[in-house]
């Protein structure tokens, strides 16, 4: 089996393995089971299991800035792809709930972080920072560019973007419990965004619907 082949095997079984029970309670020996090698064999890749941690950390951190949304989002640079209509919004908010659920090792380091933000202070801080502050900070940004437009009423952003995104992420942990849900999950969400948009467009625009 080729070496970089199985350093990256070696990652996906321990994320695998750490999202379902845990980085403490999962053994070196499970995870080189897991991959169909030695132990010894495992250890010329990485020096011990804190290794393979910080190396899916860093791996994972990659993947983050690449693809989600919440991570790279500029909107005073980006005002190009600012969702204006309710429907806009759905779209963009439902295909990255979608990436979220689906990309398997999103899924699973979030399930893993879940696990671990009680046993590892270092973790602890990615959860906070990936799934309540970078999310918040990335919707506060958008409804302060949505009332500069004036596509919403003016009022207190961030209190306006914690109605618009805690609900959501309350429905993505649902689905990562209750994954047979999902499209009860979607329907929600599209409902929800919709509502927010009419309780804060500003009056003048129910005449013009």
């Amino acid at each position: 089996m080729d070496r970089g082949n199985t350093k990256q095997e070696i990652l996906e079984a321990s994320l695998e393995l750490f999202s379902v029970q845990g980085f403490e309670a999962t053994s070196i020996s499970q995870i080189a089971g897991a991959v169909g090698i030695r132990k010894a064999s495992l250890y010329s890749h990485f020096e011990n299991k804190q290794a393979i941690l910080d190396a899916l950390v860093k791996e994972v951190l990659e993947q983050y800035e690449t693809h989600s949304i919440f991570a790279k989002a500029n909107w005073e640079k980006d005002s190009d792809n600012l969702p204006r209509t309710p429907d806009a919004a759905v779209q963009m908010i439902l295909g990255q709930i979608r990436y979220i659920l689906h990309d398997p090792s999103i899924s699973r380091a979030r399930k893993m972080l879940v696990i671990e933000q009680f046993q590892n202070p270092e973790l602890a801080k990615l959860q906070t920072k990936q799934n309540y502050s970078d999310v918040l900070q990335y919707f506060t940004g958008l409804i302060k560019c949505l009332i500069r437009q004036g596509v919403l009423v003016e009022d207190d952003p961030e209190i306006m973007a914690t109605q618009f995104c805690l609900p959501i992420s309350v429905w993505i942990n649902l689905c990562d419990r209750e994954p047979d849900r999902e499209p009860e999950v979607m329907e929600l969400v599209g409902k929800h965004i919709r509502q927010f948009f009419r309780l804060y467009q500003p009056r003048a625009q129910w005449f013009e619907e």
